[in-house]
C-alpha cells in the first residue's frame, strides 16, 4: 500500500494520544497492533513516542502533564487536521467561533501545529507539515482510517467545518441513523452524527478509528489486555465491522474491519 509524503490541506493527517500512564499505554497499543516505538525525549524522563509500522510513523503518544492528571483530564486521542498555513486557519476557525487552546507554534523542523476546540465543544489540532507529514500510512490496518464528529448540534458543527475547510456535506440514512458525511471533491474525508440522550454526559468529540482485519478477535484482544468494550463488534451494512473500546488508561478508540470493495 502507498506511504503518504504529504497531506492533502483539509484531511485527517496524525492521531495523537495523551495518556495517563505512558508505560503501560504503549505496552497495551504495540501488544493490540503490533507496532513498533520510537521513544523520542522532550524533558526529564519524558517522551514523545512514535509509534510505527514497518518502521513508518502512524502515530504518537505521551503521558499527560501531572497537573492536568489533577484536574481529571480524561486521557485521550486527539485528530489533527493537514493545513497549508495554520496562521490563517487558526485565525478563520476564531472568526467562525473556535476558541483557541494552544500554538500555534512550530515544533522543531518538523512542522506547526494549534490546538483548538469548536464552538459546539469537540477539540481537533491543525499540522502544517514540514518535515514531518504526519502519518506515514493510512487506511490500511493496524493504522488510522476513519475520524468520527459526534455532536450535539450537526446543524452548527456542519456549517462550522465547511466554511473551515471548504468541505462538502452528503447525508446518508445509515439503518436508521442519520449520517453525514464530509467531502473534499469526490472524497470522503470523515463523518457526523448527532448524539441524542442515550450519550448522556459524552461531550462532542472526534473519535478515531483503526482498522483491523477481524474486529471480533481485535476487541477480544483490548479486552484481554485490559480495554473495556463499550460497543461491542457490530455490522453496519456496505461498510464493515466496528467495535468502540476504552483502553486501560480511559481513552475512548473504534476498530473497524471495512467489506472489501
Amino acid at each position: 500500500m502507498a506511504n503518504f509524503t504529504s497531506h492533502i490541506a483539509g484531511t485527517f493527517c496524525w492521531p495523537e494520544l495523551c495518556t495517563h500512564n505512558w508505560q503501560q499505554g504503549k505496552k497495551f497499543y504495540c501488544e493490540l497492533f503490533g507496532w513498533g516505538s520510537d521513544d523520542q525525549p522532550i524533558g526529564p524522563d519524558t517522551y514523545y513516542t512514535m509509534l510505527q509500522k514497518e518502521g513508518l510513523d502512524i502515530a504518537a503518544m505521551y503521558q499527560m502533564e501531572n497537573d492536568r492528571i489533577e484536574l481529571e483530564v480524561p486521557s485521550h486521542w486527539l485528530n489533527y487536521i493537514a493545513v497549508d498555513d495554520v496562521e490563517a486557519k487558526v485565525l478563520k476557525a476564531q472568526k467562525l467561533g473556535a476558541e483557541l487552546l494552544h500554538g500555534p507554534h512550530t515544533v522543531g523542523d518538523a512542522g506547526k501545529m494549534a490546538l483548538l476546540v469548536e464552538p459546539e465543544g469537540a477539540v481537533f489540532a491543525l499540522w502544517q507539515g514540514m518535515l514531518h507529514p504526519g502519518s506515514r500510512k493510512l487506511k490500511e490496518p493496524n493504522t488510522m482510517c476513519w475520524n468520527e464528529l459526534a455532536s450535539r448540534n450537526s446543524a452548527n458543527s456542519q456549517a462550522f467545518y465547511c466554511q473551515l475547510f471548504d468541505w462538502q456535506v452528503e447525508a446518508v440514512d445509515m439503518e436508521g441513523m442519520a449520517y453525514i458525511f464530509y467531502k473534499q471533491g469526490n472524497e470522503k474525508v470523515a463523518g457526523m452524527l448527532e448524539m441524542n440522550e442515550q450519550w448522556s454526559e459524552i461531550p462532542p468529540h472526534w473519535m478515531t478509528y483503526f482498522a483491523v482485519e477481524n474486529c471480533d478477535e481485535i476487541a477480544a484482544q483490548a479486552q484481554a489486555l485490559g480495554a473495556v468494550i463499550c460497543v461491542p463488534p457490530t455490522d453496519f451494512k456496505d461498510v464493515g465491522r466496528f467495535s468502540v473500546l476504552t483502553d486501560p488508561q480511559g481513552a475512548d478508540f473504534s476498530i473497524i474491519e471495512l467489506m472489501a470493495k
